[in-house]
């Protein structure tokens, strides 16, 4: 596991109703500041890799369908340095992942669905100057397999 990346489980609290399941309080472990939360539709087979950031924080939490998140922990100095790090969440593994300042990141949507993923950076976006570095997402310097390895 990479150095300051976190992954909670959340909690399904399910009825005849339907179900409610927290995300993000401001009283949890995870919570550093709220920046905004935005809502990112992805179609099956779309990868969204590779970008970082210097200024936030990201926490992701797969609302619909199921994705594969891969972190590269590119960091001068960080115990992991070189590590990398798959997560599956979605609606069949709901956990929330905070992804820490500097880790490098990206995601692609698995199975046949469309996934919704909801974030709540630590930061608001700025226009005018994006605290977003990127590579592309096959760039050879991170040997992530993007792949559906168990089909």
């Amino acid at each position: 596991m990479i150095h300051g990346v976190i992954v909670k489980p959340l909690r399904v609290n399910a009825d005849d109703r339907g179900y409610l399941m927290e995300m993000l309080r401001c009283d949890d472990v995870v919570f550093e500041r709220f920046g905004q939360a935005y809502v990112s539709l992805n179609y099956p087979g779309v990868i969204r890799a590779w970008h970082w950031h210097q200024k936030q924080s990201d926490i992701f939490v797969c609302v619909k369908g199921m994705i594969k998140v891969g972190l590269f922990d590119a960091r001068d100095g960080s115990p992991t340095q070189g590590q990398l790090q798959e997560v599956v969440m979605g609606e069949h593994n709901p956990v929330l992942l905070k992804i820490p300042i500097g880790v490098v990141h990206g995601y692609v949507t698995i199975g046949v669905a469309p996934s919704l993923l909801v974030n709540f950076p630590t930061q608001p976006y700025d226009p005018a100057n994006p605290d977003e570095l990127r590579l592309p997402w096959d760039t050879p310097d991170i040997p992530f397999d993007w792949v559906t390895k168990n089909r």
